[in-house]
């Protein structure tokens, strides 16, 4: 326990294991924490990244071996599987490496991280190692030491921004490879190996600095996040659009833009709030491609086997380039031939190295919990696909060029928007001891309404629930009265009309409605409680400028709440 360490002692140790993860199996505690070990002389210790859906059988079939288990988690299966196994070894001279890959192949869903630190050499016994210079080089640790002086330490992360602080050098590995340190050697080889496959993996230079990383003058990750969204914004746009000529132009896609007009349909696959960034920008992309666009959580598109086909794009959206379901559902879409997309904010990362082309939404590291500048960079990134494809469509100039004015503009419009903290704080005063919130909207902001009802469900732990405005009469309604905290997306775009009509159906039932609306809206504001009034823009573009509010909401509810936005509650801890 905390209060029983002296945690200012320095200890001379050669290896490390640390884990902070969501607790999915067993509730967070002690017990439940990792590393978990294998028997009580901690012969083998694993720390474990994923989830293991076979787990059960496992268990049942250990317990039947008189293996006793000490915590409710699906990790504990592997090293009391890597314990049974090496019980039943044939040979006394059974390798690690060759233990771990008869239990990897046991395993449903599961990677496994293993950090060691070694004076030793560098090796790859198995994978060649390629240098910066295109050169491949043996051993690695001549390199190292001439240029840095040091002796070589290893170190094994599920993200780059984790390891910043000590190294900037670092090779990614891709599915089925097994990373192994063994003597002070580092080796690497193929679970499963193609015939003719010459795998390398390549040393690379991380383009991170450590201030990214770090909090500066703000309370929480979180909240510095929300506040770079301006530099965020306008670095997913740099070198992409030219506002002289109104050419946008995405590296990463141009090679395959013919074959992408071609396709059949675009379908856009996410979860949380990757997801809601597709909705966000769904009908400007229907508008802008003039193709049918179908918008997917991964979990549902993989649990209906979605029929796909050869000629459709599937865009595979995620902050980390790592996320379980979406990478599950990019491997299914490959199966059948499909053209894939990755829309991602991490170099190396799985999606981005197995799509076929891809957009880096270049937002820099979000350390934070619950995701916020991503969302809105993502969203950029999905406009500016639009407008590329829309580039030779004549009819469609005008409306393209007043997205790019509306592009050009803002960074500028965010940094108004969060002058509004301090107005935003002192409604969270007053909602902070409530237990729901409703936010509803429609149109272009329905989006907003579901991942601002998601933040406030992932940082203060209220509930909340995004709800499309039009809707209300099949349910909602039955929920609204004085007592029933209200936030309404109003804005003047094609939903107002519409939208006012549902002001007027929540305030005949008595509602106290806080509005989000644009400046100087007399009509919608005489029928508000209180009024966020934001800067108008292009109509598609005013979700980015309508989710910022509901993100510092969430942050302010969180503290006043008492909770640790840095440190959520669920994860386990070890």
């Amino acid at each position: 326990k905390k209060d029983c360490m002296d945690l200012e002692v320095e200890l001379d140790t050669h290896f490390g294991m640390a884990h902070t993860r969501w607790a999915t199996h067993g509730e967070p505690s002690a017990l439940n924490s990792h590393p978990l070990r294998s028997d009580k002389n901690n012969e083998f210790v694993v720390i474990h990244n994923g989830i293991i859906t076979n787990y059960k059988e496992l268990k049942k079939y250990l317990n039947s071996k008189g293996y006793e288990f000490e915590s409710e988690t699906d990790t504990e299966v592997i090293p009391k599987l890597i314990k049974y196994v090496y019980d039943n070894r044939e040979r006394e001279d059974l390798s690690f490496s060759t233990l771990v890959e008869r239990v990897i192949q046991q395993l449903v869903r599961s990677p496994l991280l293993i950090g060691v630190r070694s004076k030793y050499e560098l090796s790859a016994e198995h994978i060649p190692i390629q240098y910066n210079t295109g050169e491949l080089c043996s051993p690695l640790s001549d390199i190292i030491t001439l240029q840095y002086g040091k002796a070589v330490e290893y170190y094994f992360a599920s993200d780059a921004s984790a390891i910043i602080e000590h190294t900037n050098k670092v090779i990614y590995l891709e599915d089925d490879d097994i990373a192994a340190v063994v003597g002070g050697k580092l080796s690497l080889h193929r679970l499963n190996r193609l015939a003719g496959e010459v795998p390398v993996r390549a040393i690379q230079t991380l383009q991170m600095e450590l201030q990214e990383i770090m909090k500066g003058n703000f309370e929480a990750f979180m909240q510095k996040e929300i506040f770079e969204q301006p530099e965020s914004v306008f670095n997913t746009m740099r070198g992409r659009i030219c506002f002289d000529t109104n050419k946008v132009i995405l590296g990463g896609l141009k090679d395959h833009l013919k074959e992408i007009k071609r396709c059949r349909r675009l379908i856009m696959i996410g979860c949380g709030t990757s997801f809601h960034a597709a909705v966000a920008t769904r009908q400007a992309l229907e508008e802008l491609t003039e193709l049918p666009v179908m918008v997917e959580l991964a979990s549902d598109f993989l649990d209906r086997n979605t029929p796909v086909f050869r000629d459709d794009v599937c865009f595979y959206i995620s902050q980390s380039g790592e996320t379980a379901d979406t990478l599950m559902a990019l491997r299914y879409c490959k199966d059948r031939g499909a053209l894939t997309v990755g829309v991602t904010n991490t170099v190396g990362s799985s999606i981005s190295r197995d799509t076929d082309c891809g957009v880096h939404i270049n937002a820099g590291p979000e350390i934070g919990v619950a995701s916020t500048k991503a969302y809105t960079s993502q969203f950029v990134a999905l406009i500016m696909f639009g407008l590329m494809m829309s580039e030779d469509r004549i009819s469609l100039q005008t409306r393209r060029l007043e997205i790019i004015n509306g592009l050009r503009i803002l960074p500028e419009l965010i940094k108004k928007v969060l002058t509004l903290d301090k107005n935003i704080k002192s409604i969270a005063d007053e909602l902070y001891e409530q237990r729901s919130l409703l936010v509803m909207g429609r149109g272009f902001n329905y989006a907003t309404c579901l991942e601002g009802a998601l933040k406030i469900k992932e940082i203060p732990y209220m509930h909340s629930e995004g709800i499309l405005a039009g809707e209300l009469k099949h349910g909602p309604l039955a929920l609204i009265d004085k007592h029933m905290p209200v936030i309404m997306i109003i804005m003047r775009d094609a939903c107002y009309t519409k939208c006012q009509n549902a002001l007027q159906q929540v305030t005949a039932r008595s509602g106290r409605p806080i509005i989000l609306c644009c400046q100087d809206d007399p009509e919608v504001s005489k029928n508000a409680y209180k009024t966020i009034e934001l800067p108008q823009t292009v109509d598609c573009l005013q979700g980015i400028l309508s989710v910022i509010p509901l993100q510092l909401l969430s942050f302010h509810l969180a503290v006043l709440r008492g909770y640790d936005v840095s440190l959520p509650l669920q994860p386990t801890l070890s």
